[in-house]
């Protein structure tokens, strides 16, 4: 049953998946056929076609590999300062050129001279290129928010979960009292377990970070309310300067970090909260921090992916993961002893974490991604409006063409890292147990 359960779940995440490459090129496909540019094809996969079907000019089709898509538009880079398209040359960084060139013209047609990607307005192609990771963006806004305003996430209460015995500096690392050390001051005030806060100095709480910051702000007396068995009670608490772990200003912690401030002695609950627009607006802004920090990361972290792919080193929780890995992820929450909207919500951050990566990834200003194509477009577009501006000769399309050999280096470097990633997921996963 748990292998069964396991292989629904990978199933499950592989549809998700493919919905989110199909919403992607759709977005590529409807700006392209906005603004006039032909499409032959719009592809879900790669490798040999298992279904296609011809609506128009255009070929709508599904292949064999469930890891990316296209749309083809022809005409996507101008012709070589000669005017052809099919020029050869021994040199192999010319070649790349010149067969990129010629696959951007393998299906023209009479009537298409006016129907090439390079011939629109630099604004036009922008949109284009930045419709499909946009159309990313918004499916991972609209999964996000709706999650966490109609189901609620994981997140650090007001409620009292454990209660500290003592005063303990947390760099020790222990938790075990000794004899010197002084009680907590939450303990000499009779806090306990399941005791939820309403206020402290008489200003209402309602949560985890605010909280968090009134403690540390404080040392010495204050009056903590607290909701117990149906009453409520002020308890008289003396807090006390402690060395604890420095907070991210959101109610978590900065590992290995530490700060003097004030220290009451107790660990909150966690619960599903439900939240508010504003404080979902507020954790989609912080993913979308982390994740470029993350993105921004992934050259350092290749040293702890070699050593958990091909040695007995740690997988961190924060490493890299492919395909494989969130597939195998999502077999392992189906089999989670957890209810079965949990089960939901976790799947849909899931498929949500998925395409905001997506977002961010395409937007990298380096072909083949499209911010390559839109870093091209802006440049052109600022090169001409500079020969504009000093009434110079107009200097044409820029030649996206040109950077090709730099497109194969990063796309070898991007292969290389994605089987680094797939061998670190097959034998050392990052598992959510």
């Amino acid at each position: 049953m748990t292998i069964l359960m396991t292989v629904v779940g990978i199933v499950v995440f592989f549809v998700g998946l493919l919905f989110s490459i199909a919403w992607h090129e759709l977005g590529h496909l409807s700006t392209a056929k906005l603004f006039g540019i032909r499409v032959p094809q719009y592809m879900v996969g790669f490798g040999p076609t298992i279904f296609s079907r011809t609506k128009g000019e255009t070929e709508y089709g599904v292949k064999a590999i469930p890891l990316g898509g296209y749309i083809r538009m022809i005409g996507m880079f101008p012709p070589g300062d000669d005017g052809r398209v099919t020029a050869r040359s021994t040199s192999p960084w010319r070649s790349m050129i010149e067969d990129a060139r010629s696959a951007a013209y393998e299906e023209l047609e009479p009537g298409d001279e006016q129907r090439l990607f390079y011939t629109r307005k630099p604004w036009k192609r922008v949109i284009v290129m930045f419709a499909g990771p946009f159309m990313n963006l918004i499916l991972a806004v609209a999964i996000f928010l709706g999650v966490m305003m109609t189901f609620g996430v994981n997140t650090q209460t007001t409620t009292v979960g454990k209660v500290s015995d003592c005063v303990i500096q947390q760099s020790e690392r222990r938790d075990t009292c000794g004899a010197s050390d002084p009680v907590a001051p939450a303990k000499a005030a009779g806090l306990q377990a399941r005791d939820k806060i309403v206020a402290f100095d008489g200003a209402k709480i309602d949560d985890w970070a605010a909280l968090q910051q009134h403690i540390r702000e404080t040392v010495g007396p204050a009056t903590i309310t607290v909701e117990r068995d149906g009453k409520t009670l002020d308890l008289q608490a003396s807090l006390i300067s402690n060395q604890v772990s420095k907070s991210d200003g959101h109610g978590g912690y900065v590992e290995g970090q530490y700060v003097t401030a004030g220290f009451l002695g107790f660990s909150p609950a966690s619960g599903i909260v439900e939240q508010s627009l504003g404080q979902s607006v507020q954790r989609m802004g912080d993913m979308m921090e982390s994740g470029v920090q993350s993105l921004v990361a992934i050259p350092s972290k290749v040293p702890d992916l070699w050593n958990a792919a091909f040695s007995d080193g740690e997988r961190k929780a924060d490493s890299p993961m492919g395909v494989v890995g969130a597939a195998r992820v999502s077999g392992e929450i189906v089999n989670l002893d957890i209810p079965p909207q949990n089960q939901l919500a976790m799947f849909l951050f899931l498929v949500a974490g998925f395409n905001l990566s997506l977002f961010l990834f395409n937007m990298v200003p380096l072909l083949p991604l499209d911010g390559g194509h839109i870093a091209g477009a802006l440049w052109e577009a600022v090169r001409r409006n500079t020969a504009r501006l000093f009434r110079r000769p107009d200097p044409g399309p820029f030649d996206v063409a040109k950077l090709m050999p730099v497109a194969y280096v990063v796309a070898g470097i991007f292969i290389c890292f994605t089987l680094l990633v797939l061998v670190a997921d097959v034998v050392n996963p990052v598992k959510i147990t």
